[in-house]
């Protein structure tokens, strides 16, 4: 293999991506080549991979490597306010380190999760199985370790690309002529229409989520902390009351039934 000898091999993988795209072309090195998914499939566009990494020699290699591979890599290089160049990117799929200056990776892939659902790829000197664990739970879709194996890399951020992004969430949900927008925060009816507060909007989405079926009080609770809503069940019953009175000022032919010892169920009032 010439100057690519394995001892070679390793520390050209790792610090020089630029140099290993190029070299994936040869036959030498075709048995390691990554399909490509770096076109949308139905867009006419690259798929963009947003670089989250404090470290510039590091961040210029992965923009290197990734341009190379046939996607559009953008970096986050402002770290006082990243989350507003996420938003800005719209990327099809983030790379994020932990240890970044202000907020760490953890926090900010916790604060992207609230409004996004873009693939979130950890990539870290931090290695640990806690590490990996709390990433994982905080809505990171991978965890890759420093110093990485390219071919890995690639391969996992292709996986990621290839599932695609779940389908938007639709805006409006509608049961028997009552509309709860989402966007807005409103339940409306012919015209008429009430605020919710956040956590009413919660419930009242998972409730028209499940029309006419029995929702566990427990799954509410549990659905409203997965989404940042931390409430008792005392509160819960607070909430549901609440509601329930918005909806009678409203008017329309929906109810909120409680099923004893089960839960709440959306359904059409028995008047209509």
């Amino acid at each position: 293999m010439g100057i690519f000898r394995e001892q070679s091999k390793q520390r050209l993988f790792v610090h020089f991506p630029a140099i290993w795209a190029e070299k994936c072309t040869e036959n030498t090195f075709a048995a390691w080549a990554i399909p490509n998914f770096s076109w949308r499939e139905g867009e006419n566009r690259m798929q963009k991979i947003l670089i989250i990494e404090d470290e510039a020699l590091i961040r210029e290699e992965l923009k290197t490597l990734l341009s190379n591979a046939g996607f559009a890599a953008a970096c986050v290089t402002d770290f006082e306010n990243p989350l507003t160049q996420v938003k800005a990117q719209e990327p099809d799929l983030i790379l994020l380190d932990i240890n970044l200056p202000g907020q760490n990776g953890y926090s900010l892939c916790a604060s992207i999760r609230q409004w996004a659902d873009t693939p979130i790829l950890f990539l870290t000197g931090r290695a640990t199985a806690m590490d990996e664990l709390q990433a994982l739970t905080l809505g990171g879709d991978d965890f890759v370790t420093k110093p990485y194996n390219i071919p890995i890399l690639l391969a996992r951020v292709n996986a990621l690309l290839k599932r695609g992004r779940p389908a938007p969430a639709p805006d409006m949900l509608t049961y028997h002529g009552v509309a709860l927008c989402l966007s807005a925060g409103t339940l409306c009816v012919e015209g008429r229409k009430v605020e919710l507060t956040k956590t009413e909007l919660k419930i009242l989405y998972d409730l028209f989520q499940h029309p006419e079926k029995i929702v566990p009080r427990l799954d509410l609770v549990e659905y409203l902390w997965d989404n940042a809503v931390h409430i008792d069940d005392n509160t819960l019953s607070v909430n549901i009351t609440r509601i329930r009175e918005k909806m009678r000022a409203l008017g329309g032919g929906v109810v909120i039934q409680t099923k004893r010892g089960m839960g709440y169920k959306l359904c059409a009032s028995p008047d209509t």
